[in-house]
């Protein structure tokens, strides 16, 4: 059987009384890059996941979620210590995100948000091509005065002009 501890039920109250943090709350989160995705899970024990809102503007991601608990009609709590809650997380997620193929999921209290890395932000190999590959310019020195046939050979040869 429990005892009654009255200074239980102060602290409660004057926890509740003080506490300044009536507006939406943060969630806990782990972020991390798996491979070409970004991986963000949240702890929201007891959130009803319709009540999951998840928004994409721009580079700015919102997760928004609701907890809310049933007063049952004719019953005396004994205790309560659980809460009706607001909870609010927003993410600046940079240029190198894919922000339409973002997706979601909710399982036993924890929201999963995939993130995938844009194509144009993936690390990619650069072609390297070497001079075999580029077109040589040549030209042909013509001699003045030369008559035709005479001084033909190595001196009209086509050689490759320097750039």
């Amino acid at each position: 059987m429990a005892t009654y501890d009255p200074f239980r039920d102060l602290d409660r109250l004057a926890t509740s009384l003080f506490d300044t943090r009536r507006g939406p709350r943060r969630m806990p989160m782990d972020l991390y890059r798996d491979g070409d995705h970004y991986v963000l899970t949240a702890d929201l024990p007891g959130i009803d996941p319709g009540s999951v809102d998840i928004d994409v503007d721009g580079q700015l991601l919102t997760i928004r979620a609701e907890r809310t608990l049933a007063a049952g009609e004719g019953v005396k709590w004994i205790t309560r210590e659980r809460e009706a809650a607001s909870f609010l997380r927003q993410l600046n997620l940079g240029q190198g995100i894919d922000t339409e193929n973002i997706s979601a999921t909710y399982s036993n209290g924890v929201l999963s948000v995939t993130i995938p890395v844009s194509e144009k932000a993936k690390p990619r190999k650069v072609e390297v091509k070497t001079d075999a590959e580029t077109p040589v310019l040549t030209a042909h020195e013509s001699h003045a005065g030369a008559g035709a046939g005479a001084g033909a050979g190595a001196a009209d040869a086509p050689r490759p002009v320097e750039q």
